[in-house]
């Protein structure tokens, strides 16, 4: 029978092949199209409705706040240990690990954006839905938007606030001590 810190090292183990993972599927997926798309024109993947065009993004989702790359990595930092704390908190219970998963695909992303911002001072963005002219955007920001709304979606319907319990477990263990 497999212990809880063995099934916790197994997860963490998990988790950390999908930030591995997906980081190098989000870079792969820039190089490639940098070199396929940048200083020409897009390219129709679907004609008036989807198509490949490479940006150089600044800023954050949507081009807000360009040119505050300090900001973005500072936060991207933030996110990354705040993402690793949890990680770290979750308790190794079968129903937990959906939410190992978004949070790995979230820290994934996070991390495929903070390499670009670091290395290169801009996020490199390439697939645009020309159809609704939704902004241009990349792998690490699928990661990060689809697992955030999935995330929210486990958080509101498929956990209940007793399943948080383990966040404050100490701070409520330490209040019943002083109250005994």
């Amino acid at each position: 029978m497999k212990t809880n810190k063995h099934i916790n090292q197994i997860l963490l183990a998990l988790d950390m092949i999908i930030v591995i993972a997906g980081i190098a599927l989000d870079q792969w997926t820039k190089k490639f199209m940098t070199q396929l798309l940048k200083d020409k024109p897009a390219v129709p993947i679907i004609t008036d409705i989807l198509e490949l065009d490479y940006v150089e993004n600044r800023g954050a989702a949507f081009g807000m706040l360009q040119g505050k790359r300090i900001y973005f990595i500072i936060i991207s930092i933030v996110v990354f240990f705040l993402i690793v704390w949890l990680l770290l908190k979750l308790p190794s219970e079968k129903k937990y690990r959906k939410l190992h998963i978004a949070l790995s695909f979230i820290l994934a992303g996070a991390m495929g954006n903070t390499i670009d911002r670091g290395l290169n001072g801009y996020v490199v963005d390439f697939i645009y839905f020309k159809i609704i002219d939704f902004p241009v955007f990349n792998v690490a920001d699928i990661f990060i938007t689809v697992t955030t709304l999935w995330l929210a979606i486990l958080i509101l319907f498929f956990f209940k606030e007793e399943d948080f319990d383990f966040l404050r477990k100490k701070k409520v263990q330490e209040k019943d001590t002083e109250n005994k």
